[in-house]
Parts: structure tokens; C-alpha cells; sequence
């Protein structure tokens, strides 16, 4: 098994299935083959990434199934790629939800299907690239590939205003990534290391580490997002077809979190350590903000967006109280948000496949004519929640416990933003499920069929599984994380 490059080919394998894909003939015959190739070669990766899972030694901190290959050697740049046990479940993620996606598109994407499957394989690669990177180059080069993808599904297949949304989403993202980028010319011509693992510390001067830093948040802000960064993504959740917002909140915020835990914490301690008051101040603002601006919505979908963005809220609080219980917090906040939002967003497409509408005030009753639905949708409800026994709890517990170690003001605005996300979804989910069905056009509407149930049971069993046997998430991703703090604490204590 050492010998094969297990993690290359997981990387590879949905631009493999792009290739088969090139090679059929566009027609409507042939839509069903082109989505087949998609859905089994984005399977297939997922498929391997779980056996990428079961070899992972969590008893290693280090990246393993490492994989180098020089390429440009006068500058150190090379093909380098490894997991630890943070990187890994962000892989695992990416390759759970494409094919999901891929299902949930089946029938609701209708006109040039071809290159719809090709942009998301191609989307695929590039997260799961980007998550596997060691090199930093290679790294940004993921990075920002994500990008073209993403722009294309919202831009095409989008609403009514799709144009604006992908343009919106693609400036804030592209004026982010190009700091970014002079961040990472800077450390390179500081360092002359390309590799992630090698900077991890303190290598720079207080000066340079505060320019990194702001650069770098720059963009991770931009992509998680943060208040008042956010503004895109309302716009492009509500345009993008269903697979593009379940893949947008599902994995494209994540790679916020995970640039700030690999760059901001990993090589910037100092930094990190004098701008985390400033990251806490803004991410209880979004926290509160974002759920008060969540509750005056009649659009599910931008309901559900600026919930995101509460969410991801907490994230960056675990991320920044640079302790063990914080960092694991946010860590499975991460999964689970990945997981729910998923979930949610797919949950709207259901209902709107039937019925073309998303304002919530033309639902009401659902439950009398869709009870699986219903019952899917409730368990959705309650993990975004954060109801103990579903994922959403692990993660909030984990963070408002490392919160009150830091600081319990932050402790009580992140428990704060708990409660009001508890008030806008079981309204939303009251005005939606319960009451008497009084809109005579939702009289003949149908539950959930075959296809709807492959896509959607999946996601009830990873949340429970995550919410009952949180061990087997933590345990993985322990080590990798204590070596962060250490890092951290190390280079803070000169």
C-alpha cells in the first residue's frame, strides 16, 4: 500500500471520469451515461478516501501517504502532498458531498449537462488538491483553481441574477487571493521553503508576521466568510443551483478555516496571538448580526446562507482560543457544518424541484403530506441546532467549553449565537412543516422519492454517527492538533 500513490489517485480520479465524459457524445440520449461517469468516478474517490481513513495512524502528528515529486527545482517548487489528521476529514468531506451533488442534479439540470458534470469533477480535484497540498505554491494553485469551477456553476446554471452573484463571489474571493499571494512571494524570499511542515513556528520577524497575517486573513475572511466580508454569499446561495450551494457551504467555506489553522496559527504565532481579540470581537458581531439578519428572511435559501455565516462564526472563535478543546471544537464544527448545511440546502431543492418557490410564506402543512420528508428535514433542523446526540452539539460543546478557558464574555456571545440559531430554525421550520396546508397547490405534492432518499439518508447517518461517536473524529485529528498548540505556545514563549 505504501508504495501506491493512494493519494494522487483520489486527487486524479474525477478528472478521469471528466476524460470519459469528454469522450461521449452530447445528447439527450446520452445525458444519463454522462452523469453515470460522473457519479462513479466521484464514488470511486470517496471510496478510496475512506480507505485513506482506515490506514491513517492517529498514533503519527506528521502528514502520511506523503508524495513528492520535484518540479521546479531552482525554486523549490514541488509536487508535495501528504494528510494529517486535520486534512484528512476535510478530503473526506469534499469526496461525500460531490456525489451527492451529482444525485441531487440528476434531473434539475437539463441543458449542457456535459460541461455541468465536468466543472464539478473538475471542482472535485481541485478541493481535495488544495486540502492534500504540503507545498504552499501548490497549495495557492488549488486554491484559486476552485474558483473557476464555482464561478461557472453559479454564472450558468444559476437564477435570475446569476451574473451578479458569480461576479460578486469571484472579486471578493480573486482580491483576497491576490494578498495572498504576495504573502506567499514574501515567505518564500524570506525562507526560501516552499513546504507547509517546515514553517510551521516562528520564523519571521513581529513586523513581517503582522503583514502575513493581515494578507492572509484577507483572504480566508473572504472565502469562510466573516463580518463584513460577507455579503457574496447570500447572493450566490440564492442563485446557484442546489448541488452548486450544497458544495459552496459544504466545503468552499471550509478552506477559510483550514488556510487560517495551516498558515495564520501554523506559521504566524505572534501574529495570531496579538490580532485573536480583533477575530473574537468580529466573530461574536457576526454571531449575533447574521442570526438577527437570519430571522427577517422569506427565502429558505437565504436563510440558511446567513446561518452559514453564524456558524462559521464559531468556527473562527474555536479556531482563534488557540487551546485543545477550541481547536477539536472547530475542527468538528467544520465537519458538521459541512454535513447540515449540506443537508439543509439540499432539503430546500426538494421542495423547490416541486414547486419553484423558496418563500417560506407559500409552505405550511408539509408534514400531512410529507412526513419522511418531515421527519429528515426535523433531524437536519436539530443538528444545525446543536441538539445533544447530533453533530451540531460536539462541535459547539467543545468551543464554548475551550471559550470559558479564554474568556467568558466570548464564552456567553458564542452561547448567544446558539440560542438565536435555535429561534430562526424552529421558525423556520414551523411556518415550513407544521400548521394546516392552506395553499391549495401544495395538496398534491409528493415526498421524498427513491433518488431523494439515497441522497438525503447518508447525511441523517453521519450526523448521528458524528453526534454519538465523536472519538472516532477526534481521535484522528488529536495529535495534529497538539503539535499546532505546541508550535504555537513554543514561539510565543520567546
Amino acid at each position: 500500500m505504501s508504495n501506491w500513490p493512494l493519494l494522487s489517485v483520489i486527487i486524479f480520479l474525477p478528472l478521469v471520469g471528466g476524460l470519459i465524459i469528454l469522450l461521449i457524445k452530447e445528447d439527450s440520449s446520452s445525458f444519463v451515461n454522462i452523469r453515470l461517469a460522473a457519479l462513479w468516478s466521484s464514488l470511486g474517490s470517496f471510496v478510496l478516501s475512506c480507505l485513506l481513513w482506515f490506514e491513517f495512524d492517529s498514533s503519527k502528528s506528521s502528514y502520511q501517504f506523503v508524495e513528492k515529486i520535484i518540479w521546479f527545482d531552482d525554486f523549490n517548487f514541488n509536487y508535495h502532498i501528504g494528510v494529517d489528521g486535520i486534512s484528512i476529514f476535510m478530503i473526506i468531506l469534499s469526496t461525500f458531498l460531490t456525489p451527492l451533488c451529482i444525485l441531487a442534479s440528476w434531473n434539475s439540470i437539463q441543458s449542457r449537462v456535459k460541461e455541468f458534470m465536468l466543472a464539478f469533477l473538475f471542482l472535485e480535484t481541485c478541493m481535495i488538491g488544495m486540502f492534500a497540498s504540503i507545498d504552499i505554491l501548490l497549495f495557492y494553485i488549488f486554491f484559486e483553481a476552485v474558483l473557476i469551477p464555482m464561478y461557472l456553476i453559479i454564472g450558468i446554471w444559476g437564477g435570475t441574477r446569476r451574473i451578479y452573484a458569480a461576479f460578486k463571489f469571484f472579486l471578493y474571493t480573486l482580491l483576497g487571493s491576490v494578498l495572498m499571494l504576495i504573502a506567499l512571494i514574501v515567505i518564500y524570499k524570506t525562507t526560501g521553503s516552499m513546504n507547509i511542515q517546515e514553517l510551521q513556528g516562528n520564523y519571521f520577524t513581529k513586523s513581517t508576521q503582522m503583514f502575513l497575517w493581515l494578507a492572509f486573513f484577507a483572504s480566508f475572511a473572504v472565502k469562510i466568510p466573516m463580518w463584513p466580508f460577507h455579503t457574496w454569499l447570500p447572493d450566490a446561495h440564492v442563485e446557484a443551483p442546489t448541488a452548486g450551494s450544497v458544495i459552496l457551504a459544504g466545503v468552499l467555506l471550509k478552506m477559510g478555516g483550514y488556510g487560517f489553522i495551516r498558515f495564520s496559527i501554523g506559521m504566524l504565532p505572534e501574529a495570531s496571538s496579538f490580532f485573536t481579540p480583533f477575530i473574537m470581537s468580529i466573530s461574536i458581531i457576526a454571531i449575533v448580526y447574521t442570526s438577527l439578519v437570519a430571522l427577517a428572511q422569506n427565502d429558505i435559501k437565504k436563510l440558511i446562507a446567513y446561518s452559514s455565516v453564524a456558524h462559521m462564526g464559531i468556527v473562527t472563535i474555536g479556531i482563534f482560543l488557540l487551546n485543545q478543546n477550541g481547536l477539536e471544537g472547530a475542527m468538528i464544527q467544520m465537519i458538521s457544518h459541512g454535513v447540515v448545511s449540506a443537508a439543509l440546502f439540499l432539503c430546500v431543492g426538494v421542495i423547490y424541484d416541486r414547486m419553484h418557490t423558496r418563500e417560506i410564506n407559500f409552505y405550511g402543512g408539509l408534514a400531512s403530506k410529507m412526513p419522511i420528508y418531515s421527519t429528515v428535514f426535523m433531524i437536519f433542523m436539530l443538528a444545525s441546532v446543536g441538539l445533544p446526540g447530533t453533530s451540531g452539539f460536539v462541535g459547539e460543546f467543545l468551543v464554548i467549553l475551550g471559550a470559558f478557558r479564554y474568556s467568558s464574555i466570548v464564552a456567553i456571545g458564542a452561547a448567544i449565537g446558539i440560542i438565536l440559531s435555535a429561534v430562526y430554525m424552529l421558525y423556520l421550520y414551523k411556518r415550513v412543516i407544521f400548521g394546516v396546508l392552506e395553499n391549495q397547490k401544495l395538496k398534491d405534492i409528493l415526498d421524498l422519492d427513491i433518488r431523494e432518499k439515497l441522497i438525503l439518508f447518508p447525511l441523517v447517518i453521519s450526523i448521528i454517527l458524528i453526534g454519538i461517536f465523536p472519538n472516532i473524529f477526534l481521535e484522528p485529528m488529536r495529535l495534529s492538533i497538539e503539535s499546532i498548540i505546541n508550535n504555537f505556545e513554543v514561539a510565543n514563549a520567546k
